[in-house]
C-alpha cells in the first residue's frame, strides 16, 4: 500500500486539503485500496483557514520519510498565518527530503510556494494561483521556478494544480 503524507501548515485551505483527503480516502474504501493518507503538522492540532481544526497523525519532528511514498501540500491563507509555518525551515527541509528521494510531491494553489522556497522547483516548471495580477505567480518565479500559466503542471516527480481564475 502506498502511503501519502498530507503536510499542513497553519492557515491551510480546508477545501484544498479535503481534495487529497477525499480522493485518497475513496480509493481506500471503494477503489483499489492502494493508498492511505496520513496528516502531519507542527502540532497535533492544526488550525486551518476559517477556524477549521484538524488532529494530525504526526508532528513534523516525528516523520520518517522512508515510510512514505508521496507528499501532498494544500495551499493556505496568508491572513491565517499560512506562510509562518509553510516557510519554516523544518517544513522546507521535509519537502527537500522527499525530493531528494525522488518521491512524488503534489500541491494545490499556493502550496507550490513553500516547495519553491525550499529550492526544489529551481529551474523546474510550476504553476500557482493566478488571481490579483499574478502576484503569486511572480513570487513563484522569484523563487526560481519556470512559471507555466496552466491549471496543471507536472515536472519530474512534482505535480502542481494552480487555481486558475476564469475571465
Amino acid at each position: 500500500m502506498k502511503k501519502v503524507l498530507l503536510l499542513l501548515a497553519k492557515g491551510f485551505e480546508s477545501f484544498e486539503a479535503s481534495v487529497f483527503i477525499d480522493v485518497i480516502g475513496w480509493n481506500l474504501v471503494d477503489g483499489d485500496n492502494s493508498t492511505k493518507l496520513y496528516t502531519c503538522a507542527f502540532k497535533k492540532e492544526v488550525e486551518g483557514s476559517f477556524g477549521v481544526k484538524l488532529n494530525a497523525d504526526y508532528q513534523i519532528c516525528e516523520v520518517n520519510i522512508n515510510e512514505f511514498d508521496a507528499l501532498a501540500i494544500p495551499g493556505g491563507f496568508e491572513e491565517y498565518g499560512f506562510y509562518e509555518e509553510a516557510y519554516h525551515p523544518e517544513f522546507l527541509e521535509l519537502i527537500r527530503h522527499f525530493d531528494k528521494q525522488d518521491k512524488i510531491i503534489a500541491s494545490i494553489c499556493v502550496g507550490e510556494l513553500p516547495i519553491a522556497k525550499s529550492g526544489v522547483l529551481n529551474q523546474r516548471m510550476a504553476t500557482t494561483y493566478n488571481h490579483k495580477e499574478s502576484i503569486r505567480q511572480n513570487q513563484l518565479a522569484k523563487l526560481g521556478a519556470i512559471v507555466q500559466n496552466s491549471p496543471i503542471v507536472i515536472d519530474k516527480t512534482s505535480l502542481q494544480v494552480g487555481v486558475q481564475r476564469q475571465q
